[in-house]
């Protein structure tokens, strides 16, 4: 059957409607979305040719074919909890972090905290935010600056880059040790939380350049960003640190199984079992 498009006529701004008043033959290659959007005038529809109807398509023909839709949970509920706990946590560990500051500037040089730019959520994945991105590359979602103790050498990545760490990593320092151990480095991340940018509990953010490459090798893998990422998470608790690709590939599938499960009542149960991870060391974060 033969695919018959239509020319606009110039738009005057009189009118949001949009008339094909003369038939044309379709391009090759040319696609067709059967996503319905709404058009308020020229710019709507030039930042929708922009962004592409194709991608956000493609991308929910994905999450379909991996059987992943995220259960629908109240966001204003998620937030606040998610606010109160970060906030009361550091109010009860500020002794604890101050101790902590204290041994990491004492024992190497450098900043008692460390920085970082990771990957979060993907707002794009999302048909209506989608037709308002401004991005001029897609790096899988909104970057940000993660915060953690730091646990290795200032100089760390001179000469490699980012790179996995390993176990008896000689980069890391013997407070950092300590602090990898008890999973205490991540605790300034409750800064994030109250910032917005993560959750307690999702998917664990990684770096730009690191994502890129798990994109490619593993399907499915940016699904997990259809949720903000976590400090702690159902993959945390179950697996151990990434050392290699098949790693991530085994914790992708229980942040997929987060996804069609998250709830407040699955956030609290994950917080709950973290805590014998991070005191007895059971599990891994």
């Amino acid at each position: 059957m033969e695919l018959e498009l239509q020319t606009p006529r110039p738009w005057n701004g009189s009118s949001n409607v949009i008339e094909f008043p003369y038939p044309v033959t379709p391009q090759p290659h040319a696609v067709t979305s059967d996503l319905e959007v709404p058009v308020n005038g020229r710019a709507a529809l030039l930042r929708l040719m922009a962004n592409g109807l194709g991608e956000t398509t493609a991308a929910s023909h994905g999450e379909q074919a991996a059987g992943v839709v995220p259960r629908q949970r109240s966001e204003l509920l998620n937030r606040a909890m998610n606010v109160a706990v970060a906030a009361l946590s550091l109010i009860i560990l500020s002794p604890i972090l101050l101790l902590i500051a204290v041994a990491v500037k004492l024992t190497s040089a450098g900043p008692v905290l460390y920085m970082q730019t990771r990957v979060g959520i993907d707002r794009r994945r999302r048909p209506t935010t989608a037709v308002f991105d401004r991005r001029q590359s897609d790096v899988g979602g909104r970057t940000f600056s993660i915060y953690k103790f730091r646990s290795m050498r200032v100089d760390a990545e001179q000469g490699t880059g980012a790179v996995w760490a390993t176990q008896d990593d000689p980069r890391v320092t013997s407070v950092g040790r300590f602090l990898r151990k008890t999973r205490l480095d991540e605790v300034p991340q409750l800064i994030n939380v109250i910032k917005g940018d993560m959750n307690i509990v999702g998917p664990r953010p990684e770096r730009p350049s690191i994502f890129a490459e798990l994109r490619r090798n593993i399907q499915y893998y940016p699904l997990r960003q259809q949720t903000r990422p976590g400090i702690t998470g159902w993959a945390q608790i179950n697996r151990a640190y990434d050392a290699s690709m098949d790693d991530v590939r085994a914790k992708v599938q229980y942040d997929l199984e987060y996804l069609q499960r998250q709830s407040v009542f699955e956030d609290v149960k994950i917080m709950v079992r973290t805590l014998p991870v991070m005191i007895f060391n059971r599990g891994a974060c």
